[in-house]
């Protein structure tokens, strides 16, 4: 089970990070991220300490097969990228339909610069209470 803790599992966790944060556009997805407090944190049921990440790629992605491939890829890229986030934070990808098609490093890199992004705007946001 330790490979799933990163992830972003319950409804209410996306709804917290949808209400607590603007949406935020990348060349080939859009995301959302919010601090994680010490109390979310003490609280996780999978002992999750670090960034956790959730993906969201609804019905006007394709069939079920292409939603699926996007979720595949995208996984694979947040799972190498992930050491890029060291503050603990919850994120929210959507993927556009062209990931489906983009070369996977291009893919890899993308995730890469959104990581880095989302770190640099965690570090000066103020702790979370």
């Amino acid at each position: 089970m330790a490979h799933l803790i990163f992830r972003l599992r319950k409804h209410a966790d996306y709804q917290r990070v949808y209400k607590a944060s603007r949406k935020q556009f990348s060349k080939q997805m859009s995301y959302f991220f919010t601090l994680r407090t010490a109390l979310e944190i003490a609280g996780d049921p999978d002992g999750a300490t670090g960034a956790r990440v959730g993906l969201t790629v609804g019905k006007v992605m394709g069939k079920a097969v292409d939603r699926n491939r996007i979720k595949r890829r995208m996984r694979e890229a947040v799972r190498k990228n992930l050491g890029a986030l060291t503050t603990p934070v919850d994120v929210v990808l959507h993927p556009r339909r062209s990931v489906i098609d983009l070369e996977f490093a291009q893919l890899e890199r993308e995730v890469g610069t959104v990581f880095k992004t989302i770190q640099k705007l965690a570090a000066r946001m103020p702790p979370a209470a």
